[in-house]
């Protein structure tokens, strides 16, 4: 009698799982249909990360920085209503997009929201902005670096180094 209780146990902890898994799916920024109003928007996904104005509407960012390994934006237009969104923490989209000796603070801060570490190495007068994101289920960063005039300079790519079970760093084979 005690097997069948733990599996109806386990069944019933299983349907929940996948039940909220599945609630939670609705409310990810990349599910958010186009026209969608921003009291909807933000019925659903909470108050963004940070609110951008832009020339004909607004961006509501949405970042999983500094833990995380996204960023979303939703553009809204004049009307308030959803008109875009990307995910840009992708490579693709950061190789494609961001512009090495154009781009400034700013636009980084526009497109990509906060970093998730910033720091400063020998052998660049500068900071560099780490962000964290997957490519395929890999964990990478991705590393802008920045002139002392705010000017990005470089975009470099490197595997992030994760911990074992023992606690140990090591890397998925990168």
């Amino acid at each position: 009698m005690k097997t069948l209780s733990n599996f109806r146990w386990l069944t019933c902890g299983s349907l929940m799982a996948a039940l909220l898994a599945l609630a939670s799916c609705s409310s990810m920024p990349e599910r958010v249909a186009p026209g969608t109003p921003r009291a909807e928007i933000e019925n659903r996904l909470g108050r963004p990360t940070t609110v951008h104005t832009l020339p004909n509407g607004t961006r509501l960012q949405y970042s999983g920085q500094p833990s995380g390994q996204w960023v979303h934006n939703l553009d809204l237009g004049p009307d308030g209503r959803l008109v875009h969104s990307v995910q840009v923490m992708d490579i693709d989209w950061m190789q494609k997009n961001i512009e090495v000796g154009r781009w400034n603070r700013d636009d980084v801060l526009l497109n990509m929201g906060r970093p998730a570490q910033v720091e400063r190495v020998a052998r660049f007068d500068g900071q560099v902005w780490t962000y964290r994101f997957k490519q395929m289920e890999f964990p990478r960063q991705a590393h802008v670096h920045l002139d002392p005039a705010g000017v990005v300079r470089q975009l470099m790519f490197t595997d992030e180094l994760v911990a074992d079970d023992a606690g140990a760093p090591y890397s998925d084979g990168g």
